[in-house]
């Protein structure tokens, strides 16, 4: 097993789109837990390509390269994880505020969100502050996790919890943000519910906000 997640973590790495989609279906051919997949190969994968470009050994078209193979990884195991799957913990819906086109986290946050068995529905990148209004209306969920990754878009993570707020729909859904940019003290002065310091952390928060 320890064999093949490392050619996936390494096809990641290395930006090889179909290496990655061929290992990652060799391990659910094999048996694999698709989570197992997922924790053990897939984030690994995208995280070491993050640190490489902190070290600045990657340049943007690695990270780029590297995001395509994550992307398709996770096209092929993603599915496989609602399979079999009768219950969710709770309904989780996700989206990147407006003027931010970061979706790196928040793929990364949906996938191990899922695996946890949340369901999640993403909203995407660049979303409206009335969107996050009527879907949260619409769908009624557990939980809101709303993504931030740049210094300029925090206000407009301020401007859908007031929105929020403004609608009365704090009594019933919790509101976790994230981000490069958030910090705890970030979230406490808007008000969210919960604060997640990377994708396992926003598992953990989240779990912690469904058992209330």
């Amino acid at each position: 097993m320890a064999t093949v997640l490392e050619t996936i973590k390494q096809a990641i790495i290395e930006g090889e789109d179909d290496l990655a989609v061929e290992e990652a279906e060799k391990a659910l051919d094999e048996g694999v837990n698709p989570v197992e997949i997922i924790k053990g190969a897939i984030v690994p994968g995208i995280e070491r390509t993050g640190e490489l470009w902190k070290e600045n050994v990657y340049f943007m078209p690695d990270v780029v390269l590297s995001t395509e193979a994550f992307k398709a990884a996770m096209n092929v195991v993603q599915p496989k994880l609602a399979e079999g799957k009768t219950d969710t913990i709770g309904k989780y819906v996700m989206g990147v505020v407006a003027g931010d086109m970061h979706d790196l986290g928040k793929n990364i946050v949906i996938a191990m969100l899922t695996g946890a068995g949340f369901n999640v529905i993403d909203l995407g990148v660049d979303v409206p502050t009335n969107t996050f209004i009527e879907k949260a209306q619409e769908l009624n969920p557990d939980i809101m996790g709303i993504g931030c990754y740049m210094t300029t878009t925090m206000l407009e993570l301020k401007e859908v919890m007031k929105a929020l707020e403004e609608h009365n729909l704090r009594t019933n859904i919790k509101i976790m943000i994230g981000g490069v940019p958030t910090t705890q003290a970030f979230a406490d002065e808007i008000g969210a519910d919960a604060w997640g310091k990377d994708a396992l952390d926003a598992v953990e928060k989240a779990r912690k906000l469904m058992e209330g």
